[in-house]
């Protein structure tokens, strides 16, 4: 009877359960890996004969077939070693377990010399492994810290095969692990602050309504009048995540083989910005073993896209539908894989080829002037909530030795804001801001008064807003009566969330002259 050991294999951000068959046949000697493994899995027989032989056991020279189940998943990575190589040992005889294996799965890569070496997406596989009721996990020492990240399982570190051997035999015992939550938290000390910006007072002011609701947020303006500065300090006035946003983050990350400090929590909102050179899988996700994308790796935070009219057009409206539906979903021939995408998007842009359209040395026709703004599509346009014309900063504001508005006082009102949408959302999943209003819930929660109706309307009717843009006004004068802290949404709430899409509004008196 073949031996069978309990392992991981990794879909999209989440885990499922690999069963490793190991069994010896008679026959000319040989090692077989089947079950659809990539070129990591099946390369692993040699580090496998090299890691036996370095434990000082025997290599079995019969014909070995060990399987990988379900045999219908394409399986990636070289965490599959330690099970084989356990399987293996088992089922040639060469060790005696005093274990129950059903209660044990086994996650590590070998090394010729039998140490073992970290593996990413250590975190979803042991969550997987507390949901199945696997009460045990063995896993590299560098390792045991992300591991043990999950409470209510048994987490076991090693740094070679021949310590798990020793441990699953009874000859040596293991040392309990200390779970200290505390020693989980990365805490970020930002280098930046908005005291830092001068003279965009009405700007930040859209940048803290846009971190409150979770909105996204176009900035347009000539260079150097603090676009980029402004949008670098975001993260200083985002609310903390929540338990389970950090835990969904830092699987991501786990998974991506991006966790930078391991054991520790992702408590901080991710600030993703890619250059505009960015491919389209690099943004959306993909690639032969479909990793996340960078709308992935910003997941429950901030996606820079700094001269967003640079960007591929094509690229762009990649990101129509993850800016929709929270999530993308990557498809092959022979997988698909679905990552969360929620993330509020951050735009820069200059308002025309030259940078300094408006002013005396601009010398772009209205015809470049359109052209370049359309590199922007229209789709995309529309599912940004606040477009912002950023002026440039008067002299006295620059030699002003005043401050500006700090990042604490911002982040305190943002925090004030979210508890109230919190609270308010606590019955419904998977909603924690106003961005993320169904319409059931807008017509629930942005009721306006008859004053409030009537302009909508006639901004409505002037432009010609879509549905879409015309749930985007409410959802902002929701967030504006949030920081005002108004239960009702009033007239100047509304006012002020019409006044939030200067871009749209101009490039469409620019279409009718």
């Amino acid at each position: 009877m073949a031996s069978v050991i309990n392992s991981f294999g990794i879909s999209g951000i989440n885990a499922y359960l690999v069963k490793i068959e190991t069994d010896t046949i008679y026959g000319q000697p040989s090692v077989s890996i089947v079950g659809l493994g990539d070129t990591a899995v099946k390369e692993s027989k040699e580090r496998l004969e090299a890691a036996v032989v370095h434990t000082k056991y025997e290599f079995p020279k019969m014909k070995i077939v060990i399987n990988l189940s379900p045999c219908d998943i394409k399986k990636c990575g070289s965490h599959f070693d330690l099970g084989m190589a356990i399987g293996l040992l088992i089922q040639s005889k060469q060790i005696v377990i005093e274990v129950e294996l059903d209660n044990f799965a086994f996650i590590g890569e070998l090394s010729l010399n039998a140490d073992l070496r970290p593996c990413s997406g250590i975190l979803p596989m042991v969550i997987e492994a507390k949901k199945l009721g696997i009460k045990n996990v063995i896993v590299p020492k560098e390792n045991m810290e992300e591991a043990s990240l999950v409470t209510g399982i048994n987490i076991f570190g090693f740094r070679t095969l021949n310590e798990i051997i020793d441990f699953l035999e009874g000859t040596s015992s293991y040392g309990s692990i200390d779970n200290l939550k505390e020693e989980h938290i990365v805490n970020t000390k930002y280098l930046v602050d908005f005291s830092d910006v001068q003279g965009q007072n009405d700007t930040i002011e859209l940048v803290m309504i846009a971190a409150a609701g979770g909105h996204n947020i176009l900035l347009s303006g000539a260079p150097g009048c603090g676009k980029s500065m402004i949008a670098k300090r975001i993260p200083t006035i985002l609310p903390a995540m929540t338990e389970e946003e950090a835990l969904e983050v830092t699987k991501i990350y786990s998974v991506s083989g991006m966790l930078k400090n391991r054991g520790k929590l992702i408590t901080e909102r991710p600030f993703r910005a890619p250059h505009h050179n960015a491919s389209t899988n690099s943004l959306i996700g993909g690639g032969n073993n479909a990793m996340p994308g960078e709308i992935s790796l910003a997941h429950n935070g901030v996606l820079f896209l700094d001269e967003i009219a640079e960007f591929n057009k094509r690229t762009l409206d990649a990101l129509r539908q993850p800016m929709e539906d929270n999530i993308v979903t990557v498809s092959r021939v022979k997988s698909t894989n679905t990552y969360p995408a929620k993330f509020m998007l951050v735009a820069a842009m200059n308002p025309c080829p030259c940078g300094y359209y408006g002013e005396k040395k601009c010398k772009c026709t209205d015809y470049e002037v359109l052209k370049y703004r359309q590199k922007i599509s229209g789709p995309i346009l529309d599912r940004i909530d606040i477009q912002k014309n950023v002026q440039g900063v008067k002299f006295m504001n620059l030699t002003s030795s005043k401050n500006g508005v700090s990042s604490e006082y911002i982040r305190k009102k943002v925090e004030t804001a979210r508890k109230i949408q919190i609270k308010r959302y606590e019955k419904f999943h998977g909603i924690n801001c106003n961005s993320q209003m169904t319409p059931d819930m807008i017509k629930k929660f942005c009721a306006l008064d008859q004053e409030s109706l009537q302009l909508l309307q006639k901004a409505y009717e002037k432009y010609r807003y879509s549905v879409r843009t015309f749930h985007k006004f409410l959802k902002v004068a929701r967030t504006f009566a949030d920081i005002d802290q108004s239960e009702k949404i009033l007239k100047k709430h509304i006012a002020k969330s019409i006044m939030c899409r200067e871009l749209e509004k101009e490039q469409c008196n620019m279409i009718v002259v």
